[in-house]
């Protein structure tokens, strides 16, 4: 992990300060920022999220999906925690936590938009920090990246569904067109540049292309921290006149990372999986594609409501929440070494 993944945590509280402050002092440039959009879509925070989402997907190899045969348990496990458990555990939790035990203690036009933004959050399965949760679980290369070239791909077709279903649930009005123009700018077009620009690299060499990887990896939190900025700048007033806003939206985020985690882990152990594999399973699976929950919050709407704020304080205990689950996974190594799961095959 490099400084910037390392103190995430550190600096998401750093651009907290630094966002409400100067929203507080000097809100008219950020009032002016806000207003630049198209089809319901910032341009600012557009380009932000291309900087942020672009050196991540070059990582991803999409030839690699021939390797999911090798580990097909594996995949399958985190396929139905991904699409199948997460997303629709999140809205059960948002309905639990925001619309009724939180409730009270919660604005209660911002209600929807907590629980949209908590749903947006957990559709979206995490893209570029899941490689570094697999290095320090030690988990298998090749099944990490099959795995995440798998969840891309299947991102592509049917986040907008997915998200479109469980906002039309909760009884919230779906845009669909904003929807749509968010999937197209977040995710198709990012994985076109991607992976035209990975092509381009590649032809350099293997060493040129890591080593622009290395140059331009800090661009995305670099990126995710400028955006930040922004958001807390509009956010300044509801987080200074309601602080534990933050802490109730944590507290049904971090339930399901938990929650997720441990049932891969579980599943993957049952079905025979090697510990190499579990881990990053159970990774993939309780993790969030945070960039893209923040980028969709905002386009469908805005950067003052209660969904932008629910996705950031998503990134704002991601990387604390999966350090812990990175430890746990870790120290039971021994446990899920009683059962008759084998050694890692590469």
């Amino acid at each position: 992990m490099n400084i910037f993944e390392r103190y995430l945590t550190l600096w998401v509280f750093l651009c907290i300060i630094v966002g409400v402050i100067l929203g507080q002092t000097i809100p008219a440039p950020f009032h002016w920022l806000g207003t630049l959009e198209i089809a319901k879509v910032n341009i600012p925070v557009g380009l932000l999220i291309w900087v942020m989402i672009i050196p991540m997907l070059l990582r991803i190899d999409f030839g690699a999906l021939h390797e999911v045969r090798k580990h097909w348990r594996g995949i399958g496990v985190t396929l139905f925690i991904n699409w199948a458990v997460k997303p629709f555990s999140m809205a059960l939790l948002a309905w639990i936590f925001i619309r009724h035990l939180f409730a009270p203690y919660l604005p209660a036009e911002q209600l929807d938009s907590y629980v949209a933004g908590l749903i947006l959050l957990a559709a979206a399965p995490c893209t570029a920090m899941v490689f570094v949760w697999s290095r320090l679980v030690n988990g298998e290369p090749l099944f990490t990246l099959s795995q995440v070239a798998l969840n891309d791909a299947i991102m592509v077709f049917a986040f907008a569904p997915l998200v479109a279903l469980l906002l039309g649930l909760s009884s919230i009005i779906v845009p669909w067109d904003t929807l749509l123009v968010s999937v197209l700018l977040y995710i198709v077009i990012p994985v076109i540049i991607s992976q035209l620009l990975r092509k381009l690299l590649l032809r350099k060499g293997q060493a040129a292309f890591e080593l622009t990887l290395a140059r331009i990896g800090p661009w995305s939190i670099s990126a995710l921290l400028l955006t930040l900025v922004l958001l807390f700048a509009f956010q300044g007033k509801a987080i200074v006149e309601q602080p534990l806003i933050i802490l109730m939206l944590a507290v049904p985020i971090t339930i399901q990372v938990y929650f997720n985690s441990g049932l891969a882990y579980w599943l993957n152990r049952r079905v025979g999986e090697a510990h190499c594999v579990a881990g990053p399973s159970a990774l993939i699976g309780a993790s969030n594609f945070f960039e893209l929950a923040v980028a969709a919050a905002i386009s469908l709407f805005g950067f003052e409501s209660g969904a932008a704020l629910a996705t950031v304080v998503g990134v704002l205990i991601e990387v604390p929440v999966m350090l812990s689950v990175v430890y746990i996974v870790n120290r039971s190594q021994g446990w899920y070494s009683t059962s008759r799961n084998h050694a890692c095959q590469t």
